[in-house]
């Protein structure tokens, strides 16, 4: 449990015992359980108390009034001038993190409202987004029908291939058949590099054909959702889409272990458009005192020591898929190069779902999440696969060691449900 976990108890006892001990409970389960949700990590103390500051009683509508590194300017509330330092900092932090000159908006609550607002800035109603399939690893917010971006935007999608991996001449079949007018690299349960140079070069490889012969002017906008693989790349683990895509979305949580909240990073010709596609269009007032814990988050992120962390993530997915593997189970991909894997229940456990083994997990203390796998004929609330991550442990310090010894133990529950499954059978 956090060293600030027992003030806020004791404070939010005072006026709401009920609450306080719910959040009691919950400290309690997130310090005991072993988390393996990939897109769950634990902040630092100094993020937690960065959040909880008086930054959150301050309304800053609209962006800093000071000279901006680019984009636009002004507030719509007086007192501003001490967020504005805030913002400007978290601001330049986060090039520094990524290393790069692009313009960046940290004012997205989400990595949601941050894909919509991307997309909103550089495209009208019913443009066409090329991205990953949901059903291949993609996300919620690459225009599935369920979600806004896809009742806005009209959706063509790219997959994986029959070992696992995405399927790029099906990405350059999709670009020169459809002339989508973004095309969107990312995913959410994908183990594997993703190879944005490719990317790009298919794309810059069908612009320059369409100018020779059909001397058209045709050029998508290249977008990567780097949500998950955030914390990877700025530790060095995975390549960088920065100077390759136009615009770059990510959430500060998961691999770089800050705030719930989201980013964007543009070219500097897209800056205005960027900005104003987030406020006024799609938000009303930053949240302050997470964009302060998004600044810290990004100091943390600089340290050598988070380099350390996000290559001992890597290598503990490694080391606890390949134990898996010994095991017997099948991994989608045959591996992974990141800080997640899919496991496919369909190859050894044809009779139970990924719900019946998360809830399973769930009973012994173990947080998974059940996840479809390629072409499965489950529902998404069933599902045939697991998607592990090892991100929040890594932050509570296990090893190779640790991640091994779980596997094992995993294999042995999954093993003893699927036996009292078949005996009710009989």
């Amino acid at each position: 449990m956090s060293s600030l976990d027992p003030i806020v108890y004791n404070f939010v006892n005072d006026v709401s015992p009920i609450i306080a001990s719910l959040i009691k409970n919950e400290a309690i389960r997130q310090q005991e359980n072993i988390e393996l949700i990939a897109s769950e990590n634990y902040p630092s103390d100094a993020v937690r108390a960065t959040m909880a500051s008086c930054l959150t009683a301050k309304y800053a509508e609209g962006y800093p009034e000071c000279p901006r590194y680019s984009g636009r300017q002004g507030r719509y509330y007086g007192g501003c001038q001490v967020v504005d330092q805030i913002e400007e900092y978290c601001c330049n932090k986060w090039r520094k993190v990524f290393n790069t000159d692009y313009h960046v908006n940290v004012q997205p609550h989400s990595g949601t409202q941050a894909n919509i607002s991307a997309y909103m800035a550089v495209l009208k109603p019913r443009d066409t987004i090329l991205s990953m399939s949901l059903a291949n690893g993609g996300h919620l917010s690459h225009c599935s029908p369920v979600n806004i971006s896809g009742k806005i935007f009209n959706h063509v999608e790219y997959g994986v291939d029959k070992n696992g991996f995405i399927d790029y001449e099906d990405f350059e079949q999709k670009i020169r058949f459809y002339h989508p007018q973004l095309v969107l690299a990312g995913a959410s349960a994908y183990s594997r590099i993703i190879d944005f140079k490719r990317m790009k070069e298919i794309i810059d490889a069908i612009q320059l054909e369409g100018m020779i012969e059909r001397n058209d002017n045709y050029r998508p906008y290249f977008m990567v959702d780097m949500a998950h693989i955030a914390g990877l790349i700025a530790g060095g683990c995975h390549p960088s889409p920065f100077g390759l895509a136009d615009i770059i979305t990510t959430t500060v949580h998961k691999t770089l272990r800050g705030p719930r909240g989201g980013l964007i990073f543009c070219k500097s010709e897209l800056a205005k458009r960027v900005d104003g596609a987030v406020f006024p269009t799609n938000q009303g007032g930053p949240l302050m005192h997470v964009i302060a814990g998004k600044a810290v988050c990004a100091e943390e992120a600089l340290t050598p020591e988070f380099k350390n962390y996000a290559n001992q993530v890597v290598w503990n997915s490694k080391s606890m898929c390949n134990e898996f593997q010994n095991l017997g189970y099948k991994i989608i991909s045959g591996g992974t190069d990141n800080h997640l894997f899919l496991i496919d229940l369909t190859y050894n456990y044809p009779n139970l779902t990924g719900h019946e083994v998360q809830e399973e997990l769930d009973r012994y203390n173990i947080t998974l999440n059940k996840n479809c796998i390629p072409n499965d004929s489950r529902s998404p609330m069933e599902t045939s696969g697991l998607r592990i991550g090892t991100p929040a442990m890594t932050t509570k310090g296990w090893t190779s060691v640790e991640f091994r010894e779980c596997a094992r133990r995993i294999d042995q529950i999954i093993k003893e449900l699927d036996k009292r499954k078949n005996l009710k059978k009989e």
